[in-house]
């Protein structure tokens, strides 16, 4: 799935220190559930974690059994989730519970009833410790299903702190700002200012989604979203034409050639490298765990984030994404464990490590393990109701996550010719109509 994988340099370290002090205001009174307990009582969860992730939800699940009394045991299901979950629902075999990456699948298995709403309890979990959002997302046809675990921020571009300032570059704060930046870092020798990672499609479609959310709002976010109003709409051709001066501005992305050629990793490893010929990527926060990987840069040092630029006056609004856990089986254990996630206390496991992020507004911020992953964090709890899904994660796959056609492929052909708006919406418009049929 695709997110597994400041005014002014000195303002944008203090506005990470500023979240570090509002941490210090302590737990909640949300932080136990009252759980029953559960001796004797076992159930299954699947999810597609394995590895450090693994080991994080492991500690979720031990708060859970030392609380309860119940067993849990924890079922890799690897990338491709929604295979396996049929299979064991074909076979009689379904986990109790499931983490699922993708709203739209917890939407499918709802619809074909396989999945059970959650507790009353579970539910006023939910409202206790999440915006109103989350509850949205994680419920279908008017019935809550869901506990969202964990909350991508794909709303951070991420820069190298050394080459911003020997260019004296600030902090952008709109479209307007972040294409005038990158033409600084231009003039001052920066060969690509910003990578673009346009051999993997999904990171253009974050592109043009966080843009479009600033350009057209909430309400328009979400009736594009489910296809309510038509790619031809003006609000996406405004969108596109605002993309397509940086798509086609070879001074601040290089040749489009080279744009598609390269895939994500590349892209991070061609801002955060000791001869780095680029200064700015954009994508979502799990660009932190690429850098630590692949480079000596340190993030929270020399290597910092900024919020997505505004589009003139617009509102802030975080587009990411996560993981939600719904219920297969519909015993007291699972209900429970349900009821459990929701909680502060669970958040804390999951964010322990700085791999996770949480939406739980209850959630002490001191429990992330650094002032970046507790920055990420924070813009997606202050975004509140402002945070939207990632719309091509919403969209059917055929439209939205699939290499080489749909919006993918639409979109790097528009990075490669980005002079006619109207006629990418055109096209967009005509591959959405064919899959949403």
């Amino acid at each position: 799935m695709k997110n597994r994988f400041s005014r002014g340099l000195l303002a944008g370290i203090a506005s990470v220190s500023l979240l570090t002090a509002a941490a210090c205001g302590g737990g909640s009174d949300k932080d136990s559930a009252d759980l029953p307990k559960l001796d004797g009582q076992s159930i299954e969860v699947a999810a597609v974690w394995t590895g450090a992730e693994q080991k994080v939800f492991g500690e979720v699940i031990k708060g859970f059994e030392d609380e309860t009394g119940a067993k849990v045991a924890f079922t890799s299901t690897g990338d491709d989730i929604a295979t396996v979950l049929n299979t064991k629902l074909e076979g009689g075999a379904a986990p109790d519970v499931a983490i699922l990456p993708q709203p739209g699948l917890m939407n499918q298995f709802a619809q074909n009833g396989d999945i059970k709403p959650l507790s009353d309890d579970a539910v006023k979990a939910v409202e206790d410790n999440y915006a109103p959002i989350w509850k949205e997302l994680g419920s279908f046809e008017e019935q809550t299903y869901g506990v969202w675990l964990d909350a991508a921020n794909k709303s951070t571009v991420w820069y190298n702190v050394p080459l911003f300032e020997q260019a004296g570059a600030t902090v952008p704060e709109n479209w307007d700002d972040f294409l005038a930046t990158a033409q600084t870092l231009s003039d001052s020798g920066v060969s690509t200012p910003i990578a673009l990672a346009g051999a993997d499609g999904w990171t253009l479609t974050d592109w043009f989604e966080n843009l479009y959310a600033r350009v057209a709002g909430s309400d328009k976010y979400d009736q594009l979203s489910t296809h309510e109003i038509p790619w031809t709409d003006d609000s996406v051709v405004e969108t596109l034409t605002a993309l397509g001066e940086l798509f086609g501005n070879e001074a601040l992305v290089g040749r489009s050639g080279s744009a598609l050629q390269t895939d994500f990793p590349t892209s991070v490893s061609k801002v955060f490298s000791a001869d780095a010929k680029s200064a700015i990527v954009y994508e979502g926060s799990f660009v932190a765990g690429v850098i630590g990987d692949a480079s000596d840069f340190k993030v929270g040092d020399d290597a910092l984030w900024f919020p997505f630029p505004a589009f003139g006056d617009s509102p802030e609004a975080v587009i990411g994404g996560g993981d939600v856990a719904v219920a297969f089986g519909d015993n007291e254990a699972t209900k429970a464990f349900l009821a459990y996630l929701a909680t502060p206390e669970a958040a804390a496991k999951m964010v322990s490590s700085g791999s996770f992020t949480s939406a739980n507004k209850n959630l002490d911020p001191g429990a992330y393990p650094d002032d970046n992953s507790k920055a990420v964090g924070q813009a997606i709890v202050d975004a509140g109701d402002n945070f939207r899904f990632d719309m091509s994660d919403l969209a059917p796959a055929a439209f939205g996550a699939t290499v080489g056609s749909g919006e993918w492929k639409i979109l790097q052909d528009f990075l490669k010719d980005p002079s006619d708006p109207a006629a990418t919406a055109a096209a967009l418009e005509a591959a959405a109509a064919k899959a949403y049929k």
